[in-house]
């Protein structure tokens, strides 16, 4: 039977490895100068990768150890990770809705119109806006969660 310490050890490197996809994936954002649909694609490949690369592990392996091994840290990587997990929902919400006034827009396959995204709703603000705050807070609360997560691997495996 393979160890729970070497279990531990691949999903630490298998989530601790969806950093740079996240990281790749803004960065993609960050530099277009409008966001057309093979944009909004190529940056959906690599974000679709790391939060495949976190949820996994923790679906498979974390969730169903987490009651064996409730401890404080446990709660709170739990906890933080939960929190991550509920601002990527929000931010899911805004971008769903951004998605759907630029493809009724038809935004996406002619982006040299010269229309403001601001003008395709009078919403877009604040689905904007929980955008933002869920992006921002998922990659918080999943900073927080695996800092966490290598503070309980240390606890459980390194300092034993």
């Amino acid at each position: 039977m393979v160890d729970d310490a070497m279990i531990a050890t691949a999903v630490l490197v298998v989530v601790s490895a969806s950093l740079p996809f996240y990281l790749y994936g803004t960065w993609i954002m960050l530099r277009a100068r409008e966001v057309t649909w093979e944009v909004l694609v190529h940056h959906l490949k690599f974000v679709t990768v790391g939060l495949a690369l976190t949820t996994v592990p923790t679906v498979g392996w974390m969730l169903p150890r987490l009651f064996d091994q409730l401890s404080g840290i446990a709660a709170v990587h739990a906890f933080l990770g939960l929190q991550a997990y509920a601002l990527l929902a929000v931010g899911l919400t805004g971008i769903a809705r951004i998605y759907q006034a630029k493809r009724d827009a038809d935004l996406y396959h002619r982006p040299d119109q010269n229309v403001s995204l601001s003008d395709l709703h009078e919403n877009v603000g604040a689905w904007r806006a929980r955008l933002r705050v869920g992006v921002f807070g998922y990659t918080f609360f999943w900073l927080c969660a695996w800092f966490s997560g290598i503070y309980r691997y240390l606890q459980l495996y390194v300092f034993v």
